[in-house]
């Protein structure tokens, strides 16, 4: 008897890191690609290639000071765009154009109060705790491209012969 998987199906593999050999590493992400693309470019069949990042790390880079008003701007546009969205689901379902396209307006409109109001209430709340707006990535410190043993003479030789541009 086989134990199902996390999602319910038997005989499916879980994800796993690819296995083969390393044709090169490399600092960012965007040098692999473009070795990818390369052989991609050279007719060799990349379905074999993996691009594995390693020694991930999280980043949260501060992008400014949160306030009252950051937190009700943001709020709005968010809400704007909900409301934007449901409008326009409506004016594709709704038979009469004119009202609809006053809809639509109403709607954002809408969603624009709804999302000052929440906007200002969660920050309200978090008021001491994060005063402040960030993004956040995550970076690994190094590209592998993995490779089926098999084929890393050929990958080497097409390398070699398609230099770039």
């Amino acid at each position: 008897m086989s134990t199902p998987n996390t999602f319910g199906r038997r005989g499916t593999a879980l994800p796993s890191i690819p296995k083969g050999d390393v044709l090169g590493t490399y600092e960012t992400y965007l040098e692999a690609q473009k070795i990818v693309d390369r052989l991609s470019k050279a007719d060799f069949d990349v379905a074999k290639l993996s691009i594995v990042g390693n020694d991930l790390k999280t980043v949260e880079r501060v992008t400014g000071k949160l306030t009252w008003g950051r937190a009700a701007f943001a709020g709005a546009a968010s809400g704007a765009w909900l409301g934007l969205f449901f409008g326009l689901v409506f004016l594709i379902f709704s038979t009469g154009a004119p009202q609809a396209i006053g809809f639509v307006a109403a709607a954002a409109l809408i969603g624009a109060g709804f999302g000052v109001i929440f906007g200002l209430a969660t920050y309200g709340f978090q008021r001491g705790r994060r005063d402040f707006t960030s993004t956040h990535q995550v970076l690994a410190s190094n590209y592998q491209i993995i490779i089926d043993p098999l084929l890393t003479a050929k990958a080497q030789q097409t390398l070699q012969e398609h230099p770039t541009a």
